[in-house]
Order: structure tokens, then sequence, then C-alpha cells
């Protein structure tokens, strides 16, 4: 059966350098994206260069109606086998103090939220089985003081998220796991207000360096692939030694 993959933030960073992984090892792709079309096409050209089908939809993953129309779209493919819930923002690095409750909840909105309408929606689909990945962070456990402390909190919740659903979903053939990521060279540090980040973190890294997004994507692709048949319930952590 031809794996059919869903990969959400698919037009940059690590969701970009997944969709085109996973298009190389064979799977068709439809990714979701927000705003940036030229991105999106550009991954999408890419996932067509290697012979496999791909399709490229807007949708905003706290929306409940874009997420089924994700999904809906997907289908034209074939039966949906896999979901990578990538789709993320942060927010300006600072103090606890100084949070916002807008940064908060938008936060909470597209970290958790979205993960879980997403996973919801990729758990009925998978009638004869799947896997889905989800994306959390190196933040779960080390808390982000004086950055994130937010963000750090809700990836914890992506970790618990992954647990209970690779248990409650793992009888109906389907394996939930997830990546942990540390500090990966992609646009998410312009975003949190420190594009230089990546680099000037580095020499806390025991590695010695920022990762790439296919060190990342490399791990998701093994987690949703038949080497990963008897994993479910792991959060692999791919952040340098962090």
């Amino acid at each position: 059966m031809t794996s059919v993959t869903i990969v959400t933030g698919g037009s940059r960073g690590i969701g970009a350098a997944t969709a085109r992984r996973l298009a190389a090892a064979g799977h068709d792709i439809a990714i979701g994206y927000r705003r940036d079309h030229t991105a999106a096409k550009a991954v999408l050209d890419d996932i067509q260069a290697t012979g496999r089908r791909g399709l490229a939809v807007p949708a905003d993953t706290t929306d409940p109606d874009q997420v089924q129309r994700l999904f809906d779209a997907a289908a034209d493919l074939g039966p949906v086998t896999g979901l990578v819930n990538n789709a993320g923002i942060t927010s300006p690095i600072g103090p606890f103090t100084e949070l916002r409750t807008d940064d908060l909840r938008q936060v909470v909105d597209v970290n958790l939220i979205g993960y879980v309408l997403c996973a919801q929606q990729a758990a009925r689909r998978m009638t004869h089985g799947g896997a889905i990945v989800n994306v959390s962070s190196a933040a779960a456990t080390l808390g982000s003081p004086g950055e994130y402390i937010h963000y750090a909190a809700v990836k914890a919740a992506t970790d618990t998220l992954t647990l209970g659903l690779a248990k409650e979903l793992a009888p109906h053939g389907i394996r939930v796991n997830a990546v942990a990521p540390g500090i990966i060279r992609t646009d998410i540090h312009a975003l949190s207000g420190v594009p230089d980040r990546p680099d000037s973190a580095a020499g806390r890294i025991p590695l010695g360096r920022a990762g790439e997004p296919d060190e990342v994507a490399a791990a998701i692709a093994w987690l949703l692939g038949p080497d990963a048949s008897y994993t479910a319930g792991a959060v692999l952590r791919v952040a340098g030694g962090l």
C-alpha cells in the first residue's frame, strides 16, 4: 500500500525537510501551511521531482474545519497512513513576567490544540493502521527559563499527548511517537526575536553546534517507517546532547 503522509507546517524548516525526505523515501505527501504560497510551491516541486505525488493545502491547524479540509484533500492521494504534527510557533524570548496573554494563547492554540485536532482526524481515518509523529522540543525537559517557559510547558504537554495516544491507538495499529529537537537552524528563531540563536547558543550544546532540519527529518522518517515497527510512545531526542 502506498504511504500517504500529511506534514503540517510543511513549507519551511523541519517540515519542509521532512516532506522532501519522505518523498525521496517513497511517500506521497500533503503539506499543510499557513500563508507562504511560494515556499509551499517550492517544496511541492521538489516532492514531484522525486516522482511522488504531492499537494499543498493552506490550513490553520487551530481551526477544526480547516484541519478537516486538509485531511479531505490528502485523501485524494489515497488513504492517509502518516501524520507529522509539526506546525508550531514560539513567541518573543523574554522573562516570564513579561509574557503577554495573547502570545500565550497563540502558543497553546498552535502547538497543543492544533496537534490534538490533527491527531484526532488521523486517528479517525487510519482505519488500517498508520503512524503519527509529533514534533516536540528538548525545551519540554529543560524548562527554557528566561526564554519561553510557556512554550516549554506546551511541549511537555506534547510528550504526554504522545504517550497517551500511543497507548490508546496501538490496539488499532496506529503507532504514535515524538521527536524532541534541540536548537535547530530554522527561521523560528527570527520569529522569537533572536535570529542568531543557533550560533550564539552553540557554546552550551555538547556537540558544539546547532542542528540542521534534515537531521530531525531523518529521525521523523525513521519513526514513520518499517524499521520502527515496534516503537510506540517514544520521544526521540535530537538535540546535540542537550
